[in-house]
């Protein structure tokens, strides 16, 4: 659905120059082309696109949004943490002086 739709490229005839100056030599196998060829006009390179379907791109967006809101509960969680940690420690030291 998202993929470029290119048009397909027309192939073009190879031309032949017949030369007869070469004979044509009997071997056990077929005998080779004697006629020299011209290379076809080159034709313009395409680039290979890859293939993203929105199933993809969604997915790739779900799995982001689910690891970041995991990252924030985490980092929320360590820093809750680290403030009952530091209050813990206050309360046990004034215990320990009286």
């Amino acid at each position: 659905m998202f993929r470029p739709k290119f048009p397909e490229a027309s192939t073009l005839p190879s031309a032949h120059v017949i030369s007869t100056s070469v004979p044509a030599v009997q071997h056990g196998h077929a005998p080779a082309c004697s006629c020299q060829h011209t290379a076809p006009a080159s034709a313009p390179a395409r680039r290979v696109v890859p293939g993203f379907s929105a199933g993809t791109v969604a997915a790739v967006v779900t799995v982001g949004i689910v690891l970041t809101a995991l990252l924030a509960a985490v980092a929320v969680t360590a820093i809750s943490v680290a403030v009952a940690a530091v209050v813990m420690r206050s309360l046990l030291s004034s215990q320990r002086r009286r």
